[in-house]
């Protein structure tokens, strides 16, 4: 008998020939003995991107950097054991932000477990209710039968990662030896009509050709009653929360719509930074809100200072600002929430309406309906209510105080007395190349962003691990977010997360990504100087704001990267060199996290006050 490629070499061929057939398109290797007809499959695919990653955690991360950017499923593959357990915090991220995944792990074959073998875990519903779906492929096999299931087993995994609410799905795939490319005799060896027919789609394309339903229906009715409730009010307001990855990359959500509805109602459009409303070209040149530019990125500062809403439409997922998620919370009136998966995503459960919709769609709806689309002027008759109010120039009015009271705090003369972490942020977002990719990582650098990233008409997609909002990761997160486009690719991160992903620093090399690295060292965490325990020390200090002593620059050879300490009032210039420079560059800015925050609180004192003042 004439041999072929054994089973599992050729199990590994026809799984990743129908993944890329489907449309997968990267995938991050671990590496790995159980994993090998996987990894050489993929390897030798020449319509899939191969990045290869030494750590487990880091390459999962990684994977849903770019599935985040991409809004686009990157597969992931492991070999068996606590492998596949370190995918799990990215996994947990991927489903709370709904952000594509195809999780493939290697496993021991059936017999092997509950047997003491080596290097043998239950992987069965490793994940538990953190994927979408999960399913055991069965054991590489010569049959025709099987061979189908494997196929269609493929095509709705794939399915599986992105309709109604995306995230990530689990494909264990247990294999029996030899798992190298070598040829077998006798039971184990591959009949010809298998590998030369079966093996093969014998179908054009895809041999399941996978549909989703058209996303952006939307019910009239729905839309009537929401445009009903905005025409009437006197104090509309439209609150932006974090985009959706798939929603981002297939620009479902139009922000000229936003605007045009915003403008015919008199409502503010408050406008998370990971939202892709606070940044782009439907934005003032200057930045500046007012009774003609409804976009707001202050309201962290002053919101409670403000009346009310008498009513309220939500889109995304919940806002960074808790000032504002409180501010909603204790509105008593009509809020209408989108979500296109129909799931609940507002934990003060204050939401009276919940319309499965895209908020692409309702909005499109809504500006066709309100707006004349030859002129762009509004066609609304009842929409004067909140402009009779003062409603939007009420806003406007704070919004200025509060970059004012911002701009006062980043003055050179200011920062050499008190410096803080805020006037990085600034000049972050201000000074970001058009167009840039920014990852803020979780902790205080997102807080920060989020209060003093003042909007700009400049085309910059922020991003951020919002989903479960931890800080493993981060490093790993942004280079594969940078790694799906050729913009300059800007991380800003704290110090503890920094060190919790130092191995994600490898992808710099290895998978060919470049950034300027701004890392925020106040030598701990930070943000437990905002929490009630503060006053408690000790502990606090010892086992919350838990000092660390680290050099970071240590990290400079070890990776190939540039690093240099920069002071607040010349990280700026520094910052602009960076970008405009190849390679990689960190630039360490160090603080004194207690006095940081204090400086955080008297800002804020200040605005709020001047605020407050101005409404009286």
């Amino acid at each position: 008998m004439t041999t072929h490629p054994n089973r599992a070499t050729l199990w590994g061929r026809i799984l990743v020939d129908e993944l890329a057939a489907g449309g997968l398109e990267a995938v991050c290797l671990a590496p790995g003995s159980r994993s090998t007809p996987l990894t050489i499959a993929f390897a030798e695919h020449p319509g899939i991107e191969v990045f290869s990653h030494l750590d487990e955690r880091s390459a999962a991360f990684f994977a849903l950097g770019r599935a985040r950017r991409t809004g686009e499923p990157t597969a992931l593959v492991c070999t068996s054991g606590t492998a596949a357990a370190n995918f799990h915090p990215a996994v947990i991220e991927a489903d709370q932000a709904r952000v594509p995944m195809l999780v493939l792990t290697a496993d021991r074959p059936p017999e092997l477990r509950d047997s003491g073998a080596n290097q043998t875990v239950d992987q069965l519903d490793l994940y538990g209710d953190a994927v979408r779906w999960h399913a055991e492929l069965p054991v590489p096999e010569a049959s025709e039968r099987t061979v189908r299931s494997l196929r269609t087993s493929a095509a709705r995994a794939l399915l599986e990662t992105t309709v109604s609410e995306p995230g990530p799905v689990h494909l264990n795939c247990p294999f029996r030896k030899p798992l190298e490319p070598i040829e077998t005799d006798g039971l184990e060896s591959v009949p010809d009509a298998f590998s030369e027919t079966l093996a093969g789609r014998g179908r054009d394309g895809a041999f399941v050709e996978t549909r989703e339903l058209e996303r952006g229906t939307v019910n009239a009715t729905d839309v009537d009653s929401l445009r009903a409730v905005l025409e009437s009010a006197a104090r509309p307001l439209i609150v932006a929360g974090p985009a959706d990855p798939v929603t981002l990359s297939l620009s479902q959500l139009d922000p000229a719509d936003v605007v045009a509805v915003a403008d015919a109602v008199g409502a503010p459009v408050l406008a998370d930074p990971l939202s892709n409303l606070r940044f782009g070209p439907h934005v003032a040149p200057d930045g500046s809100a007012s009774d003609t530019q409804p976009i707001y990125g202050g309201y962290d500062g002053y919101i409670d200072e403000l009346p009310a809403p008498d009513a309220v439409l939500r889109f995304g997922a919940s806002p960074t600002s808790k000032r504002l998620r409180h501010f909603l919370r204790d509105a008593d009136t009509r809020q209408f929430l989108l979500d296109p998966a129909g799931a609940w995503r507002e934990a003060t459960f204050t939401t009276t309406d919940l319309v499965a919709a895209e908020p692409g769609a309702v909005f499109g709806t809504l500006a066709d309906e309100l707006v004349d689309t030859s002129t762009r002027t509004s066609t609304s008759t009842t929409s004067t209510a909140a402009s009779e109010s003062g409603w939007r120039t009420r806003f406007a009015e704070a919004e200025h105080i509060h970059w004012t009271h911002r701009d006062d705090a980043c003055t050179d003369e200011a920062l050499e007395s008190t410096p803080f972490e805020g006037a990085i942020l600034t000049s972050v977002f201000e000074a970001a190349p058009d167009p840039a990719t920014v990852f803020v990582s979780n902790s205080m650098p997102i807080r920060d962003g989020d209060r003093f990233g003042r909007p700009r008409e400049a085309d910059l997609t922020v991003l951020a691990n919002r989903g479960a909002s931890g800080i493993d990761g981060i490093t790993s997160s942004a280079l594969g977010a940078g790694s799906a486009t050729d913009e300059p690719l800007v991380l800003v991160t704290g110090d503890l997360a920094f060190y919790h992903d130092s191995n994600g620093l490898l992808a710099l090399e290895r998978c060919g990504v470049d950034a300027t690295i701004v890392l925020l060292d106040n030598d701990g965490g930070g943000i437990f100087h905002k929490l009630p325990v503060e006053e408690f020390d000790p502990p606090f200090t010892s086992q919350f704001k838990t000092p660390h002593g680290l050099e970071f620059d240590a990290l400079a050879e070890l990776y190939e990267l540039e690093f240099e300490r920069v002071t607040t009032t010349d990280f700026e210039d520094a910052y602009r060199q960076s970008l405009a420079s190849e390679g990689t560059q960190v630039l360490s800015v160090e603080f004194d996290s207690a006095a940081s925050h204090r400086r955080r609180e008297e800002l804020d004192a200040a605005v709020r006050a001047a605020v407050g003042a101005d409404d009286d």
